[in-house]
C-alpha cells in the first residue's frame, strides 16, 4: 500500500473508532470508484468525507463532499479534517466541517433553541 493511501486508511480507522462511542454500527466504507458515497457507513442519513493532509482545501473538498452526499441520498454531509499536528490519538479534536444549512437543520432536530429559564 502506498503511503498516501495508508495514510487515509489510518485516518478513517481512527474516526471510524472515535465515531463509534455514539454510533456502534460505524464502519469504514469500501471504495466505490467515481460513485463514492463518502468514507464511513452506518450513520444513517449522514454522509461522512475524512481528510488528512499537510495543505488544507476546504473549498474543493466540501464540494466532493456534495457529490458524495448526493451519491450516499443523505441528508447530512460532514467533512472531518485531521488538522496538521494532531494524531490520531487524538481524533476528537479532529474538526468536523459542514454547510451552515445542514447544521441549522441538525440543530433544529435536536431541539435548539433551547428555552432559557
Amino acid at each position: 500500500m502506498n503511503p498516501s493511501k495508508a495514510k487515509g486508511t489510518a485516518a478513517e480507522t481512527a474516526v471510524k473508532t472515535r465515531m463509534r462511542r455514539w454510533f456502534p454500527s460505524a464502519e469504514r466504507r469500501a471504495l466505490a470508484g467515481a460513485y463514492d458515497l463518502g468514507d464511513i457507513t452506518g450513520i444513517g442519513g449522514v454522509c461522512i468525507e475524512i481528510k488528512a493532509h499537510k495543505r488544507y482545501n476546504i473549498g474543493a473538498w466540501l464540494l466532493e463532499l456534495a457529490v458524495e452526499k448526493a451519491n450516499a441520498k443523505a441528508d447530512v454531509g460532514v467533512l472531518v479534517v485531521k488538522p496538521v499536528g494532531v494524531g490520531d490519538t487524538r481524533v476528537g479534536e479532529w474538526w468536523a466541517i459542514m454547510r451552515l444549512d445542514d447544521w441549522c437543520e441538525m440543530a433544529l432536530d435536536a431541539g435548539y433553541p433551547k428555552r432559557t429559564p
